[in-house]
């Protein structure tokens, strides 16, 4: 993958250090290497880099740390282009291998299927031991691809057809729901994607792996391939980046990639809806009463309200499986955006030790979410005088804790449920984060989930009720 050096490539070392260790680090260098950096107003600031010259050339690297850590891959995310281009380089002193490994790869990634033009960035020779961050790297990457194609090269069958190939390499069970099944199975999924031209008819794409002996930990992902808001037509700049509307079931992708690759002791679940929302004579309407899996009938009171609609059959299907946790992200709501901004997905659940352990897990893992409540108070909002439920709320506020609201009538209350509200792009290009699809709370859902496998099914999980 790009960013990666053959083990026995000639390669000079990357040395880290933080502003605080600069000085103490440059009494140990040569002289003249020192007095080099001085004059060159090298202070260690964050994605600062300078090259140490020697008597046959450059020697060596140092990369500034600010005031990140060491065990923070985005404080190395951005060497592969700030090095010389095709140059190699390995793990020096002040640098956490795996952190660096991670951001290296993540920070060489760009989105080349469509753009002529060569891209070399620097490489690193992969130190021992790194064979899991290489492999979280090729996760997130793929997922980064699938949210940047567009919709034109990634509709419903393309994203079904990524299950089935992730499935293919894990010797995993997989299948698709497409046609009559779908209608009797996931009707509202299947209203949702009926104006879809001929061959993006939306399907259901399912992976099944692992010992049966395991807990079962069903990933629920929207997959909406375009979303035009559908006859609540979006305006031109809302409707720019749909394309990003799978980013849900690009993260859900990546993590069972993640968690086989990994070998954890679960069995796993992956359903991802693949629909795409589009404007045509057989689109549902506002004012449609649609069936769910459940049973329970909703009231369409707006169509760009799609994605729950996509995931209240997933999450029925999953929680007849008798699953130990359903987990479930989407490009839900604005309201997040709002709220907390691009970079922090929004978890929602009920159960206490699960929000704390994926919390924490991000935060650790430097792949953050913020926890917002499901407030029971606001479920009268989505009463409606013809069906069970509508589908927005009847009041402009909350919209990100109403659309939990309405997922969580689709999960019995004795099923441990996670939901990630999630953005999945990137504004602008950062360090580690080129602007585009981004795979966000991965990371951070594997490693809570690995802490959480020795509780799964267990009574003593705390649900609030």
């Amino acid at each position: 993958m790009d960013g990666l050096a053959a083990a026995l490539t000639a390669s000079r070392p990357v040395h880290a250090v933080s502003p605080a260790g600069l000085q103490a680090w440059l009494d140990r260098l040569p002289f003249a290497q020192a007095e080099f950096l001085r004059a060159s107003g090298f202070s260690g600031r964050a994605h600062q880099t300078a090259l140490l010259p020697g008597a046959e050339g450059v020697t060596a690297a140092v990369l500034g740390l600010g005031e990140q850590t060491l065990d923070d891959p985005w404080a190395y995310g951005g060497l592969p282009l700030s090095l010389p281009d095709g140059s190699a380089w390995h793990i020096g002193t002040g640098i956490d291998p795996q952190a660096a490994t991670l951001g290296w790869l993540l920070g060489a990634y760009r989105f080349r299927r469509y753009r002529a033009g060569a891209h070399y960035p620097a490489r690193l020779v992969p130190p021992p031991g790194s064979a899991d961050a290489i492999a979280t790297a090729r996760a997130i990457c793929r997922a980064r691809d699938l949210i940047n194609a567009p919709a034109s090269d990634c509709g419903p069958a393309e994203l079904a057809d990524a299950v089935l190939a992730l499935g293919a390499a894990h010797n995993a069970t997989t299948g698709t729901i497409e046609g009559e099944a779908l209608a009797a199975g996931f009707p509202a999924l299947r209203a949702v994607g009926l104006a879809a031209a001929p061959g993006r008819e939306p399907r259901v794409a399912v992976l099944r792996w692992g010992d049966p002996s395991h807990p079962l930990v069903a990933l629920c992902g929207k997959g909406v391939c375009f979303d035009t808001g559908g006859l609540d037509l979006k305006p031109a700049e809302g409707m720019r980046r749909m394309k990003k509307d799978m980013g849900g079931a690009a993260i859900m992708i990546a993590l069972a990639e993640s968690i086989m690759t990994a070998q954890l002791p679960v069995r796993l679940l992956l359903l991802v809806g693949a629909v795409e929302n589009s404007v045509g004579p057989r689109a549902f309407r506002p004012g449609d009463i649609l069936r769910t899996r459940k049973g329970l009938t909703v009231e369409v009171g707006n169509t760009d309200a799609e994605g729950r609609l996509v995931l209240a059959d997933l999450l029925a299907y999953a929680a007849e499986q008798a699953p130990a946790l359903i987990l479930d992200a989407a490009t839900l709501t604005g309201a997040a955006r709002v709220a907390l901004g691009p970079d922090l997905p929004a978890l929602f659940t009920d159960d206490e030790t699960m929000a704390a352990t994926f919390v924490d897990a991000g935060r650790s893992g430097h792949d953050p979410v913020w926890r917002l409540p499901i407030h029971a108070s606001y479920c009268s909002w989505l009463d409606s005088t013809v069906a069970d439920l509508v589908n927005v709320a009847t009041r402009p506020m909350a919209g990100a804790v109403v659309a939990a609201l309405f997922l969580r009538r689709f999960v019995p209350s004795d099923v441990p449920w996670v939901h990630l509200d999630v953005y999945a792009w990137n504004d602008q290009g950062r360090p580690g984060r080129p602007e585009g699809g981004e795979c966000q709370a991965m990371r951070g859902l594997r490693d809570g989930l690995a802490a959480l496998v020795p509780r799964l099914g267990a009574p003593t999980l705390d649900r609030m009720r």
